[in-house]
């Protein structure tokens, strides 16, 4: 029978965390987004400034994620034991300091040496917020709520892209080139938001005294009513999650999605300089455009998916276009057509990404769910190495960006034919509907041993 009430007491609780929680998290994964790829604009002028080859820049830019992957399973561990409004305040304080070190790498050795530990001090900050929000929003909600948040990462570089190539004219004051500016001053924001997050983060519902009491039990009893279906239907440990053929898979399908993102991302300001005649802040505009359209596809994408509880067919269309689009792109010389091609691309790219983070937290909870979560975005993000490594190394090879653009499309491609092999997600119920299965009814709903 239809409740009314229940309603008002859902989209009540659903309004106060949502207004809460998601327009600060947007704001330190924008900062961490902006720290983790203004060396792509950093390169107009820094390449030059110190000498550094294609092939070393893109090596330069990938190996942060060798070190991301090594950290970010434990980190995300360390983030499920000690709460996460302590650790991620822990992460965004040593990537501020670290971010702002890149200012006076001097060599290709001390960039790589930087970058390498900035991946360390990133380590399990995504994936962190990730198994965060599965702690505040019910299955219902994530593919939406994921892309508000995921829309830092276009959203970062639509006004982060003019912000850091205005930042470059900076150069000589102080004794300081413009690049030098650029980290100092971008890096300033993650120290200041590591102190806000320890007094306005809540680690669980539970705790969150800004809910009215009938708020905090309301969704408590529906994420408990979730956790326990995906229990009952297989329990993971963590150490089942790490070698879950299922998992391995999705990390399969993120190590593509992620090879088109920061493929093109990292090294999207030198095609667009490539063009010529474009003054640096025309290059940080025109660089945006991709990235607008990316931040409009994350959202109607997600909100679409959640609308009609589809995942598979709207991941796999998603990654498609990127794929298809990249590889058109390169079949232009002109600047229009080819930039018309990447922003199509760019949606692609973007609106994969909230529908992917659905498949893991459909099926994993807990400390699995945590580290299901890390071993994905680990090894996926380990083709933030291969990508931008890959681009380097063909640019100097052959003078072009495009046998990088066809790489990086064929990793996207790849993802896609895999998404499609998935089986199909599962129904996940409410709370509701779980009150009138016996096993799970109020008088059952005791929590298994994890």
């Amino acid at each position: 029978m239809h409740n009314p009430g229940h309603d008002n007491l859902e989209r009540r609780t659903m309004r106060k965390v949502s207004l809460r929680l998601i327009p600060f998290l947007i704001l330190c994964y924008f900062v961490a987004y902006l720290d983790r790829t203004n060396v792509g604009f950093a390169a107009l002028t820094m390449r030059q400034d110190l000498n550094i080859s294609a092939t070393a820049y893109g090596l330069g830019a990938g190996i942060f994620f060798l070190s991301y992957f090594v950290f970010e399973v434990p980190s995300n561990l360390a983030l499920e034991r000690f709460g996460a409004r302590k650790w991620i305040a822990r992460i965004m304080f040593t990537w501020g300091l670290l971010s702002g070190c890149m200012a006076f790498i001097g060599s290709e050795w001390s960039f790589y040496i930087v970058r390498l530990l900035l991946g360390a001090a990133e380590a399990g900050f995504f994936p962190g917020i990730i198994f965060y929000l599965t702690l505040w929003f019910p299955s219902m909600y994530r593919a939406r709520i994921v892309g508000y948040f995921m829309a830092a990462i276009p959203g970062s570089t639509v006004f982060g892209a003019p912000l850091s190539s205005a930042l470059l004219y900076l150069d000589g004051i102080g004794g300081l080139k413009g690049w030098q500016w650029m980290f100092i001053l971008e890096a300033l924001p993650a120290v200041i938001l590591s102190l806000v997050v320890l007094r306005f983060l809540t680690d669980r519902p539970a705790e969150a005294h800004w809910l009215q009491p009938e708020e905090r039990t309301w969704l408590a009893d529906q994420l408990e009513a979730e956790r326990l279906q995906r229990v009952a239907a297989r329990h993971f440990t963590v150490g089942q999650a790490l070698t879950n053929g299922r998992v391995l898979a999705l990390a399969f399908v993120y190590f593509g999605a992620v090879a088109t993102n920061y493929g093109i991302g990292f090294w999207l300001p030198q095609i667009v300089q490539d063009f010529g005649g474009l003054s640096k802040f025309q290059v940080g505009l025109i660089t945006a455009i991709p990235y607008a359209v990316g931040l409009f596809g994350m959202i109607w994408w997600g909100r679409r998916s959640d609308a009609k509880m589809e995942r598979k067919g709207h991941a796999a269309f998603a990654l498609g276009v990127a794929g298809v689009f990249i590889i058109l792109s390169t079949a232009f010389s002109s600047p229009t057509l080819k930039m018309l091609c990447l922003s199509v691309a760019g949606f692609g790219v973007f609106a994969a990404l909230p529908v992917f983070w659905t498949f893991p937290t459909a099926f994993l909870s807990g400390a699995a769910a945590a580290a299901g979560i890390a071993i994905i975005n680990a090894l996926g993000n380990l083709a933030g190495f291969a990508g931008p490594s890959a681009m380097g190394w063909i640019k100097d090879a052959t003078g072009s960006f495009s046998g990088g653009l066809l790489f990086i499309a064929a990793c996207g491609l790849a993802a896609m034919v895999i998404v499609l092999l998935l089986p199909h997600e599962e129904h996940v119920v409410s709370a509701a509907e779980l009150e009138h299965v016996p096993e799970y009814g109020p008088s059952g709903m005791q929590a298994p041993e994890l």
